[in-house]
């Protein structure tokens, strides 16, 4: 008998496009919002760094950007029914990750604290297509969220709705302040299973802010160029620098990182800055000089935020990556170094009280 899952469990299988008619929205325009995506009220791109930015970046880094990870849009609506039609860029798929999590969108119903997940767009390896995220019995006002890919390029999206369906604003956040991450291909949501477990948009439930993701995947380097493109950023209301694992080498680190925080300094001086060690990897328990290294890093991690404290500095901290998984640490990665979908939830786990702590505390950070 010729194995074939999707003929045994119908679950396994694409679905059948609902062929009742739909009425298709740019979620460009408004009530729709996008967010998560510092240039594209200017742009109406979606990718991750200015068309044109001030400074020369890496042509890698340029095909990173295009990729929109952590991007959110946002509406509510009292549609039965929610579909999505998709171009992808294009069609270039790694092994160790999910195609729903390279290419894929997923869908969250309710406001920031209490959204629950609802589906993700399963599509086949091809570059168009639609997917519909739920059909109700009933309409009913909902607010909705939808995770872009975090690994494809979006060329355009379109939004199906019932015809007569409204479409309202989504909630407004408590601020206007942005939490930006800069760091890897961990940041970027390698290897999450689909969109929403990227650790950035576990963290964008939990606290009605918008964060950036600028994870750029084997490229996140602590170049001078991307620090001052950061700072170009408007309303930021926290910087996270998590790239230690990129860093090209001990000695590279130590002359990136201090210029890194100098630049982000330059322009904001009082805005928080959050420092994250490197996660464990797999490699840590093998070879000792690999391991070595990330001690020496860490360490001077800690006694250059020392130095900035003492010199005046009272808005940077440091926070141990090397603690997030706990005793999961055998268990949460796909390859021996990218973040499952528990990786990444313990690393947004780990720093949602450090989240909490500097909102409360940090009166900047909630104007």
């Amino acid at each position: 008998m010729k194995n074939n899952i999707k003929k045994m469990d119908k679950n396994m299988a694409l679905q059948k496009t609902n062929t009742n008619p739909l009425k298709w929205y740019n979620p460009k325009e408004k009530p729709f919002r996008i967010s998560g995506l510092a240039w594209f009220d200017k742009d109406k791109l979606y990718q991750r760094l200015p068309v044109k930015p001030s400074h020369q970046v890496p042509k890698i880094v340029s095909y990173l950007a295009g990729m929109p990870a952590g991007a959110q849009l946002s509406f509510k609506t009292n549609s039965k029914r929610l579909a999505i039609r998709v171009k992808l860029e294009e069609l270039e798929w790694m092994e160790h990750m999910t195609v729903t999590g390279q290419g894929g969108f997923d869908c969250y119903l309710g406001n920031p604290g209490r959204q629950k997940y609802v589906s993700t767009a399963r599509f086949g390896f091809k570059t168009d297509y639609e997917f519909t995220f739920f059909e109700f019995d009933e309409p009913e006002m909902r607010s909705v969220t939808l995770n872009f890919p975090l690994y494809q390029g979006v060329k355009s999206i379109e939004i199906g709705l019932n015809e007569n369906a409204k479409i309202l604003s989504a909630e407004s956040r408590i601020s206007n302040k942005r939490i930006i991450f800069y760091g890897t291909s961990i940041t970027q949501g390698g290897c999450a299973s689909r969109p929403g477990m990227a650790y950035t948009n576990i963290l964008s439930r939990r606290f009605n802010y918008e964060f950036i993701n600028l994870g750029f995947s084997g490229n996140g380097k602590g170049e001078p160029e991307l620090a001052r493109i950061i700072t170009e950023i408007k309303n930021p209301g926290c910087f996270v620098l998590d790239y230690e694992a990129n860093c090209v080498s001990t000695e590279n680190y130590k002359v990136t990182l201090p210029n890194f925080i100098k630049i982000l300094r330059e322009k904001h001086p009082l805005i928080p800055i959050i420092l994250i060690s490197q996660i464990p990897v797999a490699k840590d328990y093998f070879e000792a000089r690999r391991l070595n290294s990330k001690i020496e890093r860490r360490k001077f991690s800690v006694k250059l935020i020392k130095k900035l404290k003492k010199a005046g500095d009272k808005n940077i901290y440091f926070i141990d990556g090397s603690k997030f998984f706990g005793k999961y640490t055998d268990e949460c990665t796909v390859d021996g170094v990218h973040p499952t979908d528990l990786g990444f939830m313990k690393m947004a786990d780990a720093l949602t009280p450090v989240f909490k702590k500097l909102i409360k505390n940090n009166k900047l950070f909630r104007k």
